[in-house]
């Protein structure tokens, strides 16, 4: 398998992805998938005239649905990760078309549940844009092989 295991996860070490940019067609699509077309993400007049934000955004959901896609390509846990038990998500800033993102994700605890050959690995993970701001912000706890 290629992806970690339990104990190859160094505590308060930042890991990253690589970076994707927003499209028009990514929120069309995530509108398309979870039904959600409120205004706010898809009428451009709707959010320069009414909107807080004074323009359109992505979905909020669509920040941890990337967050997930953008940890597996690390190839982290390919294979090795048993199941996704919890989550946990803020939203300091708006996600914004046009946005280039990447992942940080840092381990904060790690431990061994009572059956051999798996653990739980709790990880703090930030979806940050170009400018270095936190769009996204979670707190993911996970199952995760480990090697005792």
């Amino acid at each position: 398998m290629a992806g970690w295991y339990l104990e190859d996860f160094e505590i308060g070490t930042t890991y990253k992805s690589i970076a994707r940019t927003i499209t028009e067609c990514d929120v069309v699509n995530f509108a398309g998938l979870s039904g959600d077309f409120n205004p706010l993400h898809m009428d451009e007049e709707y959010g320069k005239n009414v909107s807080i934000f004074k323009k359109r955004v992505a979905h909020g959901m669509l920040g941890p649905v990337l967050m997930t896609g953008m940890s597996n390509q690390t190839g982290m846990f390919e294979g090795t990760t048993i199941a996704f038990l919890d989550l946990t998500i803020r939203y300091p800033a708006p996600l914004e078309i046009g946005d280039t993102v990447h992942l940080e994700m840092t381990p904060t605890e790690a431990r061994h549940t009572s059956k051999p050959g798996r653990g739980i690995l709790k990880l703090d993970a930030n979806l940050v844009n170009q400018e270095g701001k936190v769009i996204t912000e979670c707190k993911w706890t996970l199952m995760q092989m480990a090697r005792e």
